[in-house]
């Protein structure tokens, strides 16, 4: 059954309703002292709200579609297998940009998207900080607290600001980071910005602040999001190959035009990551 069959708006009203209620929680938790746990690594965080804000999207839209599946990060990161089907699927991180949220840096986001037959047809990226509310649907554009969102369209890497991370969990992850870094500098790219949330960096692409964002390391629930924003509002989300996004392989390029992506992909070394 594809999109059609489904009332996607609807889906995305109460998504939208259910972002307001976690930026709630994440806005009264955020200058309070946090207990803190590590994951995979000592940079890998969770905290109670991560696993609050979750536990609460998935019930609350559980209850209300309850056909539907679910990808969440703490889930994952608890046991669940991490399964992508062709049922209305709600992929979700609770607390994108944790590490921020932990220190109190004001960029977080909350991301709901949702894929039906494998293909992603709505997200929303909400910064709760800033009570910015980014969101798309396929075919009907982007938006940020209702207002249209466009890519700058730039199409020369030398007048482009570029948005990446530095954070790492292996040695070879750090050396091919520390290359990719001196490269895109090197092949011309006008600045490198890094803020932390995955899905804002693309969202700040999406709404023209920045021309470039990759990322080797990321999971599906930090782009899934992200990239129907980016591309709803003119821009393109790729593999950082240049081939097709595939959300489950922890990577990609996102930008305000092919043309930024194809002097990218040309001068950075690739990563080949533990698909999600």
């Amino acid at each position: 059954m594809g999109s059609s069959e489904h009332d996607v708006h609807e889906y995305m009203k109460t998504a939208e309703g259910l972002a307001r209620v976690a930026g709630d929680l994440v806005r009264d938790a955020y200058k309070k002292d946090k207990a803190v746990e590590s994951k995979s690594c000592a940079v890998d965080l969770v905290t109670e709200t991560d696993k609050k804000v979750e536990e609460m999207l998935i019930s609350s839209l559980h209850k209300k579609y309850p056909t539907h599946k679910f990808i969440g990060e703490e889930t994952t990161a608890s046991g669940e297998p991490c399964q992508w089907t062709d049922d209305p699927t709600w992929i979700i991180d609770p607390v994108d940009g944790t590490m921020n949220f932990v220190h109190s840096f004001p960029f977080v986001g909350i991301c709901i998207g949702l894929s039906i037959a494998k293909e992603l047809v709505g997200g929303i990226v909400y910064n709760p900080i800033y009570d910015e509310m980014f969101h798309a649907i396929k075919g009907e554009g982007a938006f940020c607290n209702d207002q249209p969102i466009r890519v700058s369209g730039q199409t020369d890497f030398s007048q482009s600001l570029l948005i990446t991370e530095v954070g790492f969990n292996n040695e070879e992850m750090f050396e091919v980071k520390m290359f990719n870094y001196k490269a895109v500098v090197k092949a011309g790219a006008r600045g490198i910005r890094s803020l932390g949330s995955a899905a804002l960096n693309m969202c700040h692409v999406a709404r023209g602040s920045a021309e470039l964002y990759y990322e080797y390391g990321i999971h599906c629930w930090d782009m899934a999001a992200a990239s129907v924003i980016v591309r709803e509002a003119g821009g393109v989300v790729l593999d950082t190959t240049g081939g097709p996004l595939d959300i489950m392989s922890r990577r990609c390029v996102a930008a305000a035009s092919e043309d930024l992506i194809k002097v990218f992909k040309d001068h950075v070394k690739h990563l080949t990551l533990q698909r999600d």
